[in-house]
């Protein structure tokens, strides 16, 4: 085996990257997948799941827009991760993520198709949780 066969890294999918994101960036997923196992950004949405669970379990009564507020957080981030990472331009992807791929990185329609499908729900999940938010701030929760 050579030296550059043990410094070549594995090629980043941008599609697949912003896919990740979109579908389970409320977990980290796509960050795993970009830094591995030790990026911290990436844990940080995961905890987000058990951090949920937590406040179910000190707080039943709460409502449960409260109780699972860290995971809608973690999910607002990973779309908002979908549309930087996937409107990244190819080569400024290539250069931060594929440097010692080997492969450059030509996106088409797919990364377009997840695109459109994070802005339209990332930005339905965001005028929803505003709107839950301030329905429960404001009214104490008179309209749901």
């Amino acid at each position: 085996m050579t030296t550059a066969t043990i410094l070549q890294q594995s090629h980043k999918n941008k599609a697949f990257t912003a896919l990740l994101a979109f579908l389970l960036g409320m977990l980290g997923a796509h960050r795993f997948y970009l830094h591995g196992a030790k990026d911290r950004w990436g844990w940080l949405h995961l905890a987000a799941l058990p951090a949920s669970l937590l406040l179910r379990q000190l707080f039943p009564d709460a409502d449960w827009f409260y109780q699972i507020l860290p995971l809608t957080l973690s999910a607002l981030g990973g779309f908002l991760q979908a549309l930087v990472l996937g409107l990244m331009p190819d080569d400024k992807w290539d250069a931060r993520y594929n440097a010692t791929s080997g492969h450059l990185s030509d996106t088409g329609w797919p990364l377009a198709v997840v695109l459109v499908a994070t802005l339209m729900l990332g930005a339905g999940v965001l005028i929803a949780t505003m709107a839950r938010l301030f329905d429960l701030l404001y009214t104490g929760g008179a309209y749901g």
